[in-house]
């Protein structure tokens, strides 16, 4: 590295590393960035860099490729303070319930994808999934309780059903607490 000329002013081979880091990141100012590539550009261009040989180990660090985030994922939310208020004193009802005891995996799979798709078209707010907590100490395999509670939060973040959830969180208690969820359902496009 070469000595710096100011104090806090970087050299040209520290801002040329800067940038290839920066590039990994995502802007909160795109015009702040605009006008760094271009300071990054005009340094490039005044002083050529002289080719240093460097000797190629195994052991050579690179910079992990960035990730390619995937298209049209639309983000969970929770539901809104307010509107789940509403929904446990009763003032705003449930529009559907959905009960998956004693089915296996692929059974609550299938129906819970039918009953939300069913419940977008039918253009409900908010549904019900219970799930149940899972059997007693005598049911479970393996310490396996719950497998249900466990998936049903994984399957409502998969990418095919963005479509139709806007969110999900717990239920309170006296809609089955920790053994069922509140999903919010997307407006039909």
């Amino acid at each position: 590295m070469t000595k710096r000329g100011k104090k806090g002013s970087l050299s040209p081979e520290d801002r040329e590393l800067w940038g290839k880091v920066a590039k990994t990141l995502t802007p909160l100012d795109p015009e702040r960035v605009r006008i760094l590539q271009d300071e990054l550009e005009s340094a490039k261009e005044d002083k050529p860099r002289a080719a240093v040989k460097t000797p190629r180990t195994s052991t050579a660090i690179k910079a992990p490729a960035p990730e390619k985030k995937a298209p049209d994922l639309l983000p969970l939310h929770q539901l809104e303070t307010r509107y789940r208020r509403k929904i446990v004193r009763g003032v705003r009802a449930i529009d559907a319930r959905i009960d998956l005891h004693g089915l296996t995996q692929y059974q609550a799979h299938d129906r819970l994808r039918g009953f939300l798709y069913q419940a977008q078209a039918r253009s409900h707010k908010v549904v019900l999934v219970i799930t149940g907590k899972g059997g007693g100490p005598g049911q479970a395999y393996m310490d396996e309780r719950g497998i249900l509670r466990r998936m049903v939060p994984q399957w409502l973040a998969m990418p095919d059903m963005r479509s139709v959830v806007l969110g999900y969180e717990e239920a309170h208690a006296s809609h089955g607490g920790a053994g069922a969820l509140y999903v919010r359902i997307r407006k039909r496009r």
